[in-house]
């Protein structure tokens, strides 16, 4: 079964979800993105891996990391290789230091907070992108946005920031999403 690689692009409060957040990966040879619903805890971690924040003690995932790098195991890469009913399951695929792999069954989320950390690629299987990923069409032109968007992001409503992450998220504009999602946080801190 091939394997489609991916990459983060965005992180971001789930409007679906109330106390969720959603990382979307998106494939490195095409158009396609995989929103993935996950936990605050995780976000929490993928986020501080990715904007590399120290901590003062190590975060589980991070101690993950050192128990396997102690044990001389390396975390090759991720695959999302399942999804049932809804749910994706992940396999770290690791590798000993006398170069033998072997596969560990994960939650995605924990899967995704520890590539970011060994700094490792990230697949889905094909059939995963086929059945839940989203397209975003190109040949839909954004219209330019109104004058009012111009205004502070501290005086909007939590849902009209909410929408306007959505609405980021949708152009790829990364930079702006990631400007609303830091006034999300400021908000919830």
């Amino acid at each position: 079964m091939r394997k489609v690689e991916l990459k983060i692009v965005a992180l971001a409060n789930s409007e679906a979800q109330p106390n969720s957040f959603v990382v979307v990966l998106k494939e490195e040879s095409g158009d396609r993105r995989l929103p993935v619903v996950i936990g605050a805890f995780e976000a929490q971690a993928i986020a501080l891996a990715l904007e590399k924040i120290p901590t003062n003690r190590p975060m589980t995932h991070d101690l993950i990391k050192n128990t396997l790098l102690t044990m001389g195991i390396s975390l090759k890469e991720i695959v999302i290789s399942n999804l049932r009913f809804g749910v994706f399951y992940a396999t770290l695929i690791c590798q000993k230091k006398d170069g033998a792999t072997f596969g560990l069954d994960s939650r995605t989320s924990d899967a995704i907070a520890l590539a970011v950390r060994f700094e490792c690629p990230i697949y889905a299987k094909e059939f995963i992108m086929d059945e839940a990923g989203v397209t975003i069409d190109k040949s839909v032109t954004a219209e330019p946005s109104p004058p009012e968007r111009k205004k502070e992001l501290s005086t909007y409503s939590d849902p009209e920031l909410g929408q306007l992450l959505e609405e980021a998220l949708a152009q790829e504009d990364y930079e702006r999403a990631a400007r609303i999602r830091d006034e999300i946080q400021r908000r919830e801190g």
